[in-house]
């Protein structure tokens, strides 16, 4: 081979890496913008909502890589991402990407915190927290409601915590509205207190023998203002 043919390889080879390299700063700057822009980044990196539940679990907003560093810093071996697995999210690639590059486990287990919640998502949650390794960090994108709810069930399941301690974690100082839909969460637990009240019965017993998730929402009543300032103006999930 000439050295005129091997030299034009290696500017060729030059040219593609130097593309590849603007093509992936362009991708990442993109994922960026939708997520400081669309996902409301921009409000989560004053305030990341973050709060020590018990020793080894940890409830947080959305985190950016540099919270998912400073996660690392912290000890956390697992992040469990209640919003779920978003491929048109900037805000979960970039997650993914620092828990990769920091070698935390990401779960993706998505809990949806306007509905009465399912059966089989409070089952699948006592199977995670059995199986992860801890310390752990919870999160949703506000850090208020999903994460306050399984906030809330962990302590009672996980921890065996009097309920009337665990439901502290669906409250307005992280941002929960009990007058807004997601006030069906609270209503989960109230439901479940009342009945335990009457009788004392096992959480997951009341779960599987007692409770009616179309039953609990068509009972729940939501304030109109509350559901406007959570949905327009914070413009929560």
């Amino acid at each position: 081979m000439s050295q005129d043919r091997a030299g034009g390889e290696r500017d060729l080879a030059c040219t593609v890496d130097r593309f590849a390299f603007l093509a992936d700063r362009r991708h990442l700057a993109g994922r960026w913008i939708n997520s400081v822009f669309k996902d409301h980044a921009f409000l989560r990196m004053a305030y990341k909502n973050m709060f020590r539940i018990s020793p080894g679990m940890y409830r947080s907003s959305q985190p950016t890589p540099a919270h998912i560093a400073a996660a690392k810093r912290m000890g956390i071996r697992t992040v469990i991402n209640l919003r779920g697995r978003r491929d048109d999210c900037g805000s979960y690639f970039l997650e993914e990407r620092a828990c990769r590059e920091h070698g935390i486990t990401l779960v993706d287990f998505p809990v949806n915190s306007r509905d009465a919640p399912r059966k089989h998502i409070l089952h699948a949650a006592r199977d995670i927290w059995a199986g992860v390794e801890y310390p752990v960090l919870m999160h949703c994108k506000a850090g208020s409601d999903r994460v306050g709810f399984m906030s809330a069930l962990y302590m009672l399941v996980h921890e065996k915590r009097p309920l009337e301690e665990a439901v502290r974690q669906l409250n307005w100082r992280y941002g929960h509205l009990r007058a807004a839909k997601t006030g069906i969460l609270d209503q989960f637990f109230e439901e479940y207190a009342a009945r335990n009240a009457e009788s004392p019965i096992d959480f997951y017993d009341w779960v599987d023998q007692v409770y009616d998730p179309p039953a609990l929402k068509a009972r729940f009543m939501s304030r109109w203002w509350a559901n406007v300032l959570v949905d327009r103006v914070l413009k929560r999930e």
